[in-house]
């Protein structure tokens, strides 16, 4: 008899879910969504279809003894058109909170992009595909699966030696994030070291990651999920893709911004909520976009293509986006003082960039995410930050 015939396949249901908003039923097995229905009826394009679909921050919860495990899924990988395919993504296993075990999954379908300006793409269908781990320790332990955070996954299928059982709730605080592509993972090295996933883990919270990469536009329709979502904590990391989409001028941003507090107050009215500004990035300081890629290099870089002159006229660059930010705290604060600004600089800033460059010009490296993340804890989790536990 086979090692996979004596499996036990547990059905995957929502309970085994962490991370999440939402979970739709498929043909194959279950697509968690970061997004609800509501919302995802309202997305303008396939950036944020595509983004809000991918699991950044989704993981398996369970308790179980086994020593070996099976998760079958059907993965979408994402191509560009003339370029290498990026290596497939990682499932990274938690045994105890302790990144154990590491494994990715063949196959899958492809969505290959053809145009990288409207992120046209064709489709190509393929096969389900097992990520396997075997030799974990022995006796009773909290496992978590952390899916793909770049790769659309569907999961189909859990086998193990030993029963499974979704995991209790730990009551520890929920922390609910909503960032561009820096926050969605973009070049991080696997899921559970995304700058926010490795935030949550110093900060001894249940991650709810709304990074969307390219999309965080201020869109009622995200505020609306996160007013609905229950949490303890909230941040916000806003203005990047502002700037690099150029969706806005400034006399539509800072009323954008206030509205997004505003309908996020609606459902947490009193707890800590945290605007967090860009961090460095030169390509962005003062000059505003359209952000354009740049292949002169030989490899994919991106460059900024407004003209800084025509800040006087409204357009935005990073250095006023931050000026807006932090004045819009300084005014709220007054009347809401659980309001917070975090100044994106302190998470990277100069001497971060001189040490750890953004390969290409926009998104940090691995070890840029675990600075950006370290110096996240440090300043909002620990002493007096705005997430600090406080005792009455």
């Amino acid at each position: 008899m086979s090692t996979e015939q004596k499996l036990i396949t547990t059905p995957v249901t929502a309970d085994f879910l962490r991370g999440h908003l939402d979970v739709e039923d498929t043909a194959h097995g279950l697509l968690p969504h970061r997004l609800p229905a509501r919302a995802r009826h309202q997305i303008p394009d396939d950036q944020l279809a595509v983004a809000e679909a991918q699991p950044s921050g989704v993981r398996l919860a369970f308790r179980t003894s086994a020593t070996t495990i099976q998760l079958d899924t059907l993965p979408t990988k994402r191509v560009y058109r003339g370029f290498p395919p990026p290596p497939d993504g990682v499932y990274d296993l938690l045994v105890d909170g302790r990144l154990t075990a590491q494994a990715t999954v063949d196959g899958g379908n492809l969505r290959t992009v053809t145009d990288m300006l409207t992120q046209t793409a064709e489709f190509t269908p393929g096969p389900v595909g097992t990520a396997h781990f075997t030799n974990l320790p022995t006796g009773e332990k909290d496992i978590e699966i952390w899916l793909p955070h770049a790769e659309i996954t569907e999961v189909v299928a859990l086998r193990s030696d030993a029963p499974v059982e979704p995991a209790v709730d730990k009551g520890r605080r929920v922390w609910l994030h909503h960032g561009s592509s820096i926050s969605h993972g973009s070049n991080a090295a696997t899921p559970s070291t995304t700058w926010p996933a490795l935030a949550a883990s110093a900060g001894d919270v249940e991650l709810i990651n709304l990074g969307f990469s390219g999309s965080a536009l201020v869109d009622p329709f995200t505020a609306r999920a996160m007013r609905d979502t229950p949490a303890d904590l909230i941040s916000l990391k806003l203005g990047i893709n502002v700037v690099n989409g150029d969706t806005m001028r400034l006399r539509a941003f800072a009323p954008a911004i206030h509205g997004f507090l505003d309908t996020i107050r609606e459902g947490h009215p009193e707890i800590p909520l945290l605007l967090v500004s860009p961090v460095l990035c030169p390509t962005h300081e003062n000059t505003p976009g359209p952000l354009m890629p740049d292949f002169s290099s030989g490899t994919l870089k991106f460059k900024a293509t407004g003209d800084p002159e025509e800040t006087a006229a409204g357009r935005l660059t990073l250095t006023i986006i931050r000026d807006v930010l932090a004045d819009i705290v300084k005014q709220r604060s007054a009347e809401d003082p659980n309001l917070h600004y975090l100044d994106g600089l302190d998470l990277y800033g100069e001497s971060d960039h001189e040490e750890f460059p953004l390969p290409d010009g926009i998104h940090p490296c691995p070890e840029g995410h675990r600075r950006i993340g370290e110096n996240f804890a440090k300043l909002v989790f620990t002493d007096n930050g705005p997430f600090a536990i406080t005792t009455d």
